[in-house]
């Protein structure tokens, strides 16, 4: 692969949830808190692999869209920025990507010396250098938002991951590529071992011999890995697009609301070019792209309605406990869609009520 590559339909997907997902994170971490003046003293983002800043048909890569969404966004006048509060961190390992980089950022917001944020372009490795950056900046203590978006191996350490997990206000999104399942035989097993934190927690997947089932158990596998390294909640899904192939994405923070900023921006999406989210637990009919709010009014993508059943079938719930289940266990379901899951399983003859009368969150219901 040169400096400069096509992106690629689920790279663009991607991108499009990033944006979402950092146009409501920056606000949230940088507003003034509730009009009593408070300030968070430091906010960092962390881009471990950065990549040239531009691709093939000259589309922006990530760190310029997250440098330029966050100083055209349209609650900056609120935020408060300055380089000693706001640090960008981008690394990316190959010298000639690294000096392009460099070179893009200049070319489109000038000398970074004269931003009112701080950016940090640094040629090196993701996960040997991201600690040691952080701990530079004075990240510690503060937000931290790391993304891990490597298109092959996934090889940062899990120290990495519990660093932050342990972190006040901290989250993690990890990138698998669409060949990292089938290429796991190249990579080292020391590597793996610290991915994975210890032989024992990875070698179940590496031995499973179904094709269709090895990156589903692998997935999963990372996912335990970060619930391992402090992150109370983890969200692990598979973006579709129409075209090309998929990526698979794992997400780890300590806050039920930072689950449904990123399922928001699930929602929020611009779905044009067919992709989808989907959950990796899920083996049965899929609709054809992903439904939006509207759609769901009228009825239930059959992804929803299998998560719901196999939530049922460890027992008896109420719709809000299952609504619960939905927001901290799926892909990019929210606790308001039990409800209207279970009208249609009722209707369907799917589930049986436990009470006489209408069907409300406090319902119990079983299949």
């Amino acid at each position: 692969m040169g400096v400069l590559w096509k992106l690629e339909p689920a790279t663009a997907a991607k991108h499009r949830l990033y944006q979402r997902y950092l146009d409501a994170w920056w606000p949230i971490l940088l507003q003034t808190s509730q009009g009593n003046g408070y300030t968070r003293p430091r906010v960092t983002l962390l881009d471990a692999f950065a990549g040239p800043g531009r691709y093939e048909d000259n589309e922006p890569g990530s760190p310029v869209f997250i440098l330029d969404r966050l100083l055209h966004h349209h609650a900056v006048d609120r935020m408060h920025l300055s380089p000693q509060r706001v640090h960008l961190v981008f690394i990316e390992k190959d010298r000639a990507r690294h000096e392009h980089l460099l070179a893009e950022l200049d070319s489109q917001f000038g000398p970074l010396k004269d931003l009112p944020v701080r950016v940090e372009v640094r040629r090196g490795d993701a996960g040997r250098d991201s600690l040691p950056v952080l701990t530079e900046l004075g990240a510690w203590g503060h937000p931290i938002l790391g993304i891990f978006d490597s298109w092959g191996s996934v090889n940062v350490p899990l120290e990495v991951m519990r660093r932050i997990a342990r972190n006040r206000s901290s989250e993690v999104i990890t990138t698998f590529g669409p060949n990292w399942f089938s290429r796991r035989e190249e990579l080292n097993a020391d590597i793996l071992d610290s991915v994975f934190g210890g032989r024992g927690f990875w070698t179940p997947a590496a031995d499973e011999l179904r094709s269709d089932e090895r990156w589903r158990i692998w997935l999963n596998t990372f996912r335990d890995a970060l619930r391992r390294a402090g992150f109370g909640y983890q969200l692990q899904f598979k973006l579709v697009p129409r075209t090309g192939q998929p990526l698979y994405l794992v997400f780890g923070t300590g806050s039920p609301a930072g689950l449904k900023a990123m399922k928001d921006a699930m929602w929020k999406v611009d779905d044009r070019d067919g992709e989808s989210f989907r959950d990796p637990r899920t083996r049965g009919a899929e609709a054809d792209g992903q439904l939006n709010f509207f759609q769901m009014d009228e009825l239930c993508d059959p992804e929803l309605l299998e998560l719901v059943a196999q939530r049922l079938s460890t027992g008896a719930a109420t719709v809000e406990t299952v609504g619960d289940w939905l927001l901290t266990e799926t892909a990019r379901w929210l606790p308001k869609h039990a409800l209207k899951a279970a009208r249609q399983m009722r209707l369907d003859g799917q589930i049986t009520v436990q009470s006489a009368g209408k069907l409300t969150t406090k319902s119990t219901i079983s299949l």
